[in-house]
């Protein structure tokens, strides 16, 4: 096993969360081959961009059947950050129609608050709702704020809305987490959130072990 591996498909803050590991005493590795995917003990999985665009970078550089073999099938555990959350859905409806990896029932969609003043995307500060126990908000004030920035949102059906474990309001309700088993979802940047965003990944690494 290669310990800890962020995903590199071309696009995310591989280096920001690469940084904020080490500074809670882990070393991660940021690789891009299936070899190293199907090695890894951890998935990291960050993204900033389009989902069509991040999802062409994974199927670029044959990384889709490595992450569901790794993940789905051998149970390696998986953090997705923004981009990397939504891409666990079916598929997504940016730019366009793009299939995703298809681990959970939902699609990604764009956000449509009923408020015209609140803008898309969605950048800055804003608290989440706890929804319901999980492991990566352990330790966390009620409300806890962190820092989001995107356009799209993970549509979550409601046959599997027992995964989300927090919501966040911008002039819509969207999930902003998600725990499954092994595959867990933030929507906001733990990288760039701070104490709590440290926290976040300080309890995702203890939940699996890492």
């Amino acid at each position: 096993m290669s310990g800890i591996v962020v995903v590199d498909y071309g696009a995310g803050n591989l280096r920001s969360v690469a940084n904020a590991l080490e500074s809670l005493g882990r070393k991660a590795t940021i690789a891009d081959t299936p070899e190293s995917i199907l090695d890894a003990s951890v998935i990291i999985l960050p993204g900033v961009g389009a989902f069509g665009d991040g999802m062409d970078g994974l199927r670029k550089r044959d990384l889709v059947e490595p992450l569901t073999e790794a993940v789905m099938g051998r149970r390696t555990p998986y953090l997705g950050i923004c981009l990397g959350m939504q891409f666990v859905a079916r598929e997504g409806f940016e730019n366009g129609t793009h299939a995703g990896l298809d681990w959970l029932p939902a699609a990604v969609r764009r956000i449509e608050p009923a408020d015209p003043r609140f803008k898309v995307p969605h950048m800055g500060w804003n608290d989440v709702r706890i929804e319901r126990p999980g492991v990566l908000f352990a330790g966390l004030e009620p409300a806890p704020v962190f820092y989001f920035v995107h356009s799209y949102h993970l549509d979550v059906e409601p046959s599997a809305w027992h995964a989300v474990t927090t919501t966040c309001t911008h002039g819509v309700t969207m999930a902003a987490s998600i725990e499954r088993d092994n595959v867990f979802g933030v929507q906001f940047h733990p990288e760039k959130s701070q104490q709590a965003g440290l926290r976040v990944l300080e309890n995702f690494l203890r939940a699996v072990g890492a």
